[in-house]
């Protein structure tokens, strides 16, 4: 008899499948919860006052950093509550894991969208810099980014 390989097939089918929904499962658990830290002190009373400024001015520009430079107590709770935020680890993106990098990159995306001029094209290079990201996850966040525009 001939081997018919639609029962592995299935079987594996059927693992991916459950493996696609506990990775959706993290990254629904995620969606709750992403930056909650700003709702809190030290956070919540520096964002209240530099989000605005933040919006009008250009990511990435002078002023933007020197508006990071004033957010700096709250940016330190931030990054140390958020994995998310290539800071949270000491060899920054490296130290990242997926679920890390598309909760990072879905930040950048709505984060560019805050801004008046906001670009996430814009961001990834400025952040390829900013993060020493290589050319090749660079290109994966590009066309990822493609999708959501």
């Amino acid at each position: 008899m001939e081997y018919d390989s639609a029962a592995d097939t299935l079987r594996h089918i059927k693992r991916v499948n459950t493996l696609l929904i506990k990775f959706s499962k993290e990254l629904m658990d995620r969606a709750i919860c992403h930056d909650n830290s700003k709702l809190n002190s030290p956070e919540k009373e520096l964002f209240d006052i530099y989000t605005p400024k933040l919006k009008d001015c250009t990511y990435g520009s002078d002023e933007y950093k020197e508006y990071l430079k004033e957010l700096q107590v709250a940016l330190e709770h931030h990054y140390k509550e958020n994995s998310h935020h290539p800071e949270f680890y000491n060899n920054g993106v490296n130290g990242m894991d997926l679920f890390d990098l598309v909760e990072m990159f879905l930040d950048w995306k709505a984060a560019s969208e805050r801004h008046a001029d906001g670009d996430i094209f814009k961001s990834i290079d400025i952040n390829k810099e900013r993060f020493q990201l290589s050319e090749q996850l660079v290109d994966i966040l590009k066309n990822t980014a493609r999708i959501y525009l």
